[in-house]
């Protein structure tokens, strides 16, 4: 149940009311930033939220249980604080969102109608749309870790121990072409072997993309040149010239992280969980091992 003060409730009753909506939204890197379909700046908590940031609410639905409630922000990309680029690399994706319900003449008279965190953008033109989902759309996401025949640690991270600064695996490159929204040409990668970027990754350090990453869907060394293919369709258009650092990736069996990488004693997988085959099986005088067979990478 919602705590209403009996201020605001008296404001509620009054008949003619003077309330508008605030969102307060919360970064993954803390950064905070308010916004009000309020016509003036409003303050509070030691937020500003700013006004005519074009932004309108769909209804909020709530229910009993541990269904996940959705609604909808949608709104327009007019201010210096929404950048196009930045929802289009998602720094804003599952940002924490609060939406109030307030009292412009007397923001002390301000009520939380709800508490989420951002899930789907879409864009079209200079306008977006955010889906805001409860609280209790945690309660979906997988949590600790699962029994699988590949790795579940990231590449290079605490838990894999190896070491993307060593030689061979990353490497300056600089962009010689572009052939297409996310494919170019690039120099700069002798020392990484071909193929070796695939499911690695790429962070731009110059050009209209500079502070952003992508990751490797393609890597391959044409007559031309070496070309990568990203996974993901940049903000901005490549150019010839940008700058940015390569690292390689890896497909997280078992057998890469022996012969390749030489680093089996920190596989976080389970190489030899038995397959489906097993689990559907019988037993019979011709049983062989049920180890997964070709479902095995």
């Amino acid at each position: 149940m919602r705590d209403i003060s009996s201020e605001l409730a008296a404001h509620l009753n009054s008949g003619a009311t003077t309330l508008c909506r605030c969102w307060k939204l919360t970064r993954r890197d803390d950064i905070v930033k308010g916004f009000t379909d309020h016509d003036v700046m409003l303050s509070f908590d030691d937020v500003d939220f700013e006004p005519a940031a074009g932004f309108t609410a769909s209804e909020l639905p709530s229910s009993l249980g541990l269904n996940v409630d959705t609604s909808e922000i949608t709104g327009a990309l007019v201010s210096p604080h929404l950048d196009e680029d930045d929802l289009h690399a998602g720094i804003y994706d599952g940002a924490m969102i609060e939406q109030w319900l307030v009292n412009w003449a007397d923001v002390s008279q301000r009520l939380l109608l709800e508490k989420g965190t951002l899930g789907e953008i879409t864009r079209q033109g200079q306008n977006f749309t955010a889906e805001v989902r409860s609280l209790s759309a945690k309660l979906d996401q997988e949590r600790g870790r699962l029994f699988q025949v590949t790795c579940d640690a990231d590449l290079g991270d605490t838990r894999c121990g190896v070491d993307l600064e060593a030689e061979g695996n990353s490497a300056t490159g600089e962009v010689v072409s572009v052939s297409g929204a996310r494919t170019f040409m690039a120099t700069g990668l002798n020392t990484i072997a071909a193929s070796r970027l695939e499911r690695g990754r790429v962070t731009f350090t110059s050009g209209s993309n500079s502070g952003h990453s992508f990751f490797v869907r393609l890597d391959k060394q044409d007559e031309d040149g070496r070309v990568l293919e990203l996974w993901r369709q940049p903000a901005q258009t490549m150019s010839e010239g940008d700058t940015f650092v390569a690292t390689i990736g890896c497909d997280k069996t078992f057998g890469t992280c022996s012969a390749v990488f030489n680093n089996a004693v920190n596989f976080r997988g389970f190489p030899h969980i038995p397959g489906s085959d097993f689990a559907l099986s019988y037993v019979t005088r011709d049983t062989g091992d049920h180890d997964g067979g070709a479902l095995l990478p």
